[in-house]
């Protein structure tokens, strides 16, 4: 089987600093890329978690990581979940954690996934597909206004407001926008035709997909569960591929490393704030031009890391 290259693996290792026999969490394992090298880099008795709450996914890393046999949990499961997974496996306490956020190559290239506009497929779009809501539900069912909201708020597209007055009419119509190729024909009338590297349906189709997995909500209870669980020492790294994660990771990185926030004038400190991470990347780590020409996808990732005190 053909394997997608991870995004920033060596970066990622570098930055984790897997130790021997170290034990860490791999939150979105995807096709199990980044996990097998950070298995690798842990010594012959480093041991890995991997969670995520894509089936396929799940069947696809325990083919890859079939070499690193007793060392390695797969858990179906969303990466806000982690403390009640380590819970149920009864650990206490990991050496390093990662998430990789987005959609994996695989996931883009499979068209009845329905993430992609690049091959005709349903308008799926389920990381999860247990969840009850597809993006044709979405499109169906939400009034304007809430279209409106999702491909402005979760798409950043300055003509939300124009794409969702077209989705509306093409309802009224009858359209059943049964296929990925509807929805973004019906964006090309809207927005014209592509213009450059970026088809102009590309920031819909993110912002369904954000509001089908709810993944802007799942992202703060992920980091949070990720550093409760980290021993001291331990690093958290993410992988970001838009500016909504990235702003997220930013913030949640810069409010976990501050101290007190008293007034200046108190004498002692009562707010008893302490700092919990240490930001390690001052700037996110991006990849390189060598990265992006083998893999295009890759131009949009983005790395930050925090260490636990």
């Amino acid at each position: 089987m053909t394997y997608h290259t991870p995004v920033l693996l060596e970066k990622v290792v570098e930055q984790l600093q897997p130790r021997r026999g170290g034990l860490y969490v791999d939150g979105t394992v995807g096709g199990g890329g980044h996990a097998a090298a950070m298995l690798r880099a842990s010594g012959p008795d480093g041991r890995l978690i991997g969670l995520d709450w894509d089936d396929e996914a799940v069947s696809q890393a325990g083919e890859r990581l079939g070499e690193f046999e007793g060392r390695v949990q797969l858990v179906r499961a969303n990466f806000a979940e982690l403390e009640r997974v380590l819970m149920n496996l009864d650990v206490p306490a990991v050496d390093g954690v990662l998430f990789d956020l987005g959609v994996s190559a695989r996931q883009f290239d499979e068209p009845m996934r329905g993430f992609s506009f690049m091959r005709p497929g349903p308008l799926d779009m389920r990381m999860d597909r247990q969840c009850q809501t597809t993006a044709r539900d979405i499109l169906l069912t939400a009034p304007e206004a809430e279209l409106t909201r999702i491909f402005l708020e979760y798409g950043e597209e300055r003509r939300a407001r124009a794409i969702a007055r077209a989705v509306i009419r093409e309802r009224e119509r009858g359209g059943q926008f049964a296929t990925t190729t509807d929805l973004a024909q019906l964006v090309e009338r809207v927005l014209g035709p592509k213009r450059g590297k970026i088809h102009p349906a590309t920031r819909v189709f993110q912002a369904l997909r954000i509001a089908v997995n709810r993944e802007l909500e799942s992202l703060p209870a992920g980091l949070a569960a990720a550093v409760r669980a980290l021993r001291s020492g331990g690093r958290l790294a993410v992988i970001s591929f838009h500016s909504l994660e990235d702003r997220i990771v930013k913030i949640f990185f810069r409010e976990q490393s501050a101290g007190c926030v008293c007034p200046a004038g108190l004498p002692v400190c009562v707010c008893g704030r302490r700092e919990v991470l240490r930001v390690v990347t001052r700037r996110p780590i991006v990849p390189s031009a060598e990265e992006i020409a083998v893999n295009p996808r890759a131009r949009s990732a983005k790395l930050r890391v925090a260490e636990k005190i």
